[in-house]
């Protein structure tokens, strides 16, 4: 069988994928994109765009729920349509899927963009269905699916994923959520905000991934009030007639389905890694550097979700991009020999939940602090002015800092217009500002924001630094 030569062979149309691609396309290099399962990005498709499409309606129905407090009359009265919300859901996701698709794989000749499933022959060997590709790089960027455990498929469509929960045309009277990770606990709630019967499910004592005891603790809380949480336990899931039973520990429901979120798993199946010649570890992964994402001291890079290291999309675009730009330096010839991977400082880690409050992680994390030289710095949110006012006046930010340098490290909280402070510590976090610049950013009256610098003043407090000035809120003039 004739072999087929490409600078670079990508596999994955996702969002790593297309982005490595655009590198390709911009240094003029021979490529073809690979793409075995369906296009669109898993963002698109199954991720972040729909899930936030029903958290919309969910929160925007919820809202009845506060406004007899204002004096409004009638709320009683609002109903919800299902299947036309759902509906309205899908038609949002294909929005989002023709766009991406419109601007990326649409319009590209077939022999660019091969719609089959790759296989390694070797390092830079491929076979394409009948083809044969061999190219000066490779990049894999394969994405991930839901985990589903084996024996949980025998129930069939009772059992629930993000691939098959926005193609419902109506949603079951009663769902048990079985993971309370970003996945589960965004959809759990705005299930039940959507008029469905839920109860949550995690064997992990805290839910969003929080590592901060006190956040994790008010979250619980938090949440808790609105739908059942049980904690601790694995949950076990057998038929019970037309309905699934979930036992955990000593409690038991019968439910018309159940949402598997307990998390993902990289698309490796297939893919021939075993024919790279380097040690895989316990999930089939090979070993590569995060900074260059080149694996091993092969031709060969990997990218996006399929790495299960930050499965968010800017990550999965970032490594992409630096997938692809390696890819075409070591492709690219100077002084007649092939230039080495360049490795590039990664951007502060940053972790949103778009649950009710909003659930944020960002920069170091609790358990990675050193509590000898930390110290943390926090504030509630139930007297902040501006969520008083706006009926969600729920949670807690808790902000470290580097005790005697003054410099912010990290953040867990959860709290209204969470995502929008959470950038705030994240841009901070990494332009290396200290407790004390922060607080000599402007902070308007009354904004949610004021609550970040109550804990901004909390925590600077407790720092063991030498003061820039006789005010901390205020620059001296020179």
């Amino acid at each position: 069988m004739q072999e087929r030569f490409v600078d670079i062979a990508i596999i994955g149309a996702g969002t790593s994928g297309l982005n490595a691609m655009s590198q390709a396309r911009k240094a003029g290099k021979t490529f073809v994109l690979i793409n075995g399962g369906e296009p669109g990005t898993t963002c698109a498709r199954v991720g972040c765009m729909p899930s936030k499409a029903m958290i919309q309606v969910a929160e925007d129905y919820h809202r009845r729920t506060h406004l007899g407090r204002y004096g409004i009359d009638g709320h009683e009265g609002l109903s919800l349509d299902l299947p036309e919300a759902l509906e309205h859901v899908q038609d949002m996701r294909d929005t989002f899927v023709d766009r991406v698709l419109g601007s990326s794989t649409d319009d590209m000749p077939e022999d660019l963009f091969l719609q089959d499933y790759a296989r390694f022959l070797e390092p830079t060997l491929l076979a394409v269905g009948e083809q044969r590709i061999r190219a000066g790089a490779v990049i894999i960027a394969t994405g991930s699916r839901p985990l589903v455990p084996e024996p949980w498929r025998a129930f069939g469509d009772k059992l629930l994923t993000t691939d098959s929960l926005f193609e419902l045309e109506d949603l079951p009277r009663s769902i048990a959520v079985i993971g309370l990770g970003t996945i589960g606990l965004e959809l759990g709630q705005s299930l039940h905000r959507l008029g469905i019967q839920v109860e949550g499910f995690d064997q992990l004592e805290t839910i969003a991934g929080l590592r901060d005891p006190e956040v994790a603790k008010t979250a619980i809380q938090v949440i808790g009030k609105e739908f059942p949480l049980h904690l601790g336990q694995p949950a076990q899931i057998s038929e019970d007639g037309e309905q699934l039973r979930i036992q955990a520990g000593d409690h038991q429901i019968s439910v018309d389905a159940v949402l598997c979120s307990i998390g993902r798993v990289p698309n490796l199946e297939g893919l021939g890694l075993e024919n790279l010649g380097v040690e895989l570890d316990a999930r089939g992964l090979p070993p590569f550097d995060r900074h260059s994402m080149q694996v091993g001291e092969l031709p060969v890079f990997i990218a996006g979700d399929v790495t299960a290291e930050r499965p968010v999309l800017h990550e999965a675009g970032d490594e992409g991009r630096i997938a692809g730009f390696n890819a075409v330096r070591i492709t690219s010839q100077a002084a007649g020999e092939a230039q080495r991977p360049l490795r590039f400082r990664r951007r502060t880690p940053l972790y949103i939940n778009f649950c009710d409050p909003n659930i944020c992680a960002i920069g170091q994390r609790f358990d990675a602090l050193d509590p000898d030289q930390t110290a943390i710095g926090e504030i509630k949110m139930a007297p902040v002015g501006r969520a008083l006012i706006m009926g969600n006046n729920r949670g807690l930010i808790r902000v470290y800092a580097d005790k005697t340098s003054g410099q912010l490290l990290g953040a867990e909280l959860i709290a209204p217009r969470g995502e929008n402070l959470a950038h705030l510590l994240s841009w901070s976090i990494q332009q290396g500002m200290t407790v004390e610049q922060m607080l000599r950013m402007p902070f308007y009256h009354p904004v949610i924001e004021e609550a970040l610098q109550g804990a901004l003043n909390d925590l600077n407090r407790k720092l063991e630094v030498e003061r820039d000035g006789p005010l901390t809120e205020l620059a001296l003039l020179s």
